[in-house]
């Protein structure tokens, strides 16, 4: 829709990023204060204005380190697009596929993340809807931060409510039905963590005929199958995520987070961990649930050494285990 070196009122396109579902997004520079942003087109442009302008509204209000900020929403020259910031990087996809399976720490790093995403958006009222490593970005810094929070619903507009939104090899099993609730993000984030510690994903995508199976857990396998170097304890959270029952999965992303910061007690990072440190993931965790019961509502918090974003007001990053 857009060619590179096209002025759009004050954006100057450079290159096309990519296209999806839901539309095309490409680099673009606003030539006004010289910086770099990403501006996303969708296909649908004969929506109502009001109805596109909803999500964009939503989303613009979610800050968080781990999530893509939508910058503006504007139309020029009868065309409608949302302006986000722009990070420099790669998706998930492209890792796995590049490296295959990843360090059991360096996927649990990015769980944590991603966690921290999904929990955020979800206090706020934010279905996802579309989790996967495309929709995951790697920064150079190691930093995570998810794309599309909300966008399906621009899908949904488009199609009239008469096409299942979401990717296939990722959806819930009720996602199939059009019943997509909090934990069907969670059980998306269990597929996401299963191709991350195995390289694959846990099934081929489900044909109408698979559905009925997919709905008893016929068709997944443990992931400790295909990588035995995977700890029991991560083997059973990936399978809680993915439980077919939307009451046996986890509920909360917060709860994920939770078993996995346990969890990495028992993962090194090349060194055995100190007794210190493991009490103070113990502390940390329980920090963590006390807050959430309170309902408090923290602000992000960066790591001076790793700079990823901590998740509980520790004094210690369950990342790189450096005082805070």
């Amino acid at each position: 829709m857009f060619f590179r070196g096209q002025i759009v009122g004050k954006y100057k396109i450079l290159s096309t990023i990519g296209s999806g579902g839901f539309g095309t997004v490409y680099l673009a520079e606003d030539t006004w204060i010289d910086k770099k942003v990403a501006l996303k087109v969708p296909h649908k442009q004969s929506v109502d204005f009001g109805e596109l302008l909803r999500e964009p509204r939503l989303l613009a209000s979610l800050n968080h380190p781990n999530i893509v900020a939508i910058l503006t929403a504007e139309k020029q020259e009868n065309v409608f697009f949302i302006v986000m910031e722009y990070v420099p990087g790669e998706t998930l996809e492209t890792i796995i596929a590049r490296e295959g399976a990843l360090e059991v720490p360096r996927a649990l790093d990015y769980t944590c993340q991603i966690c921290n995403a999904v929990d955020y958006a979800h206090h706020q009222g934010v279905l996802h809807r579309d989790l996967r490593p495309s929709n995951v970005l790697v920064a150079e810094s190691g930093l995570l931060k998810v794309a599309d929070f909300g966008t399906s619903r621009f899908l949904e507009i488009a199609a009239h409510g008469t096409t299942v939104i979401g990717s296939p090899p990722y959806m819930a099993p009720e996602q199939f039905q059009r019943k997509a609730v909090f934990a069907s993000d969670l059980y998306s984030l269990g597929v996401t963590m299963y191709q991350m510690l195995t390289g694959v994903l846990p099934y081929d995508t489900p044909s109408p005929a698979d559905l009925d199976r997919l709905m008893r857990g016929e068709l997944l396998s443990a992931p400790r199958l295909k990588n035995p170097k995977i700890p029991k304890a991560i083997n059973d959270i990936v399978l809680k995520a993915m439980a077919p029952e939307i009451r046996a999965r986890y509920q909360h992303a917060s709860d994920l987070v939770d078993d996995v910061l346990a969890a990495r007690g028992g993962v090194g990072r090349g060194k055995p961990r100190p007794a210190a440190a493991a009490d103070s993931i113990s502390e940390e965790v329980q920090e963590i649930q006390s807050r959430l019961k309170a309902r408090e509502a923290p602000q992000p918090r960066f790591c001076w050494h790793c700079r990823k974003p901590l998740h509980a007001r520790s004094d210690r990053c369950p990342f790189c285990g450096e005082a805070q």
